[in-house]
């Protein structure tokens, strides 16, 4: 049970996620945030690897080939990402 959240974590940044996604990781789900009306998707990533996309996502240069990823395939990701927001909101809104 320990390693399993070590290797889980959340992010609250629908851009963020979506490139998270485009790099390859994987969605494990989405949460409510507890503090406000966000929701959080959790990914399957250790640390190590968190802090490597966080850094490429947030401070790499222009053009550096960290950030570098299909342009489609994030849009794509962005809008798969808005659609299961929209799902997971109107299955907690009906219960």
């Amino acid at each position: 049970m320990e390693d399993e959240k070590k290797l889980k974590f959340n992010v609250s940044d629908l851009n963020f996620s979506a490139f998270i996604l485009t790099k390859g990781s994987e969605l494990l789900g989405i949460s409510h945030a507890d503090y406000s009306k966000r929701c959080d998707f959790i990914f399957k990533e250790t640390p190590r690897q968190e802090k490597k996309l966080r850094e490429a996502f947030y401070f790499a240069k222009e053009n550096a080939p960290e950030v570098l990823v299909d342009a489609r395939k994030l849009v794509a990701n962005i809008k798969s990402l808005k659609d299961k927001v929209y799902q997971y909101r109107n299955e907690n809104d009906a219960l």
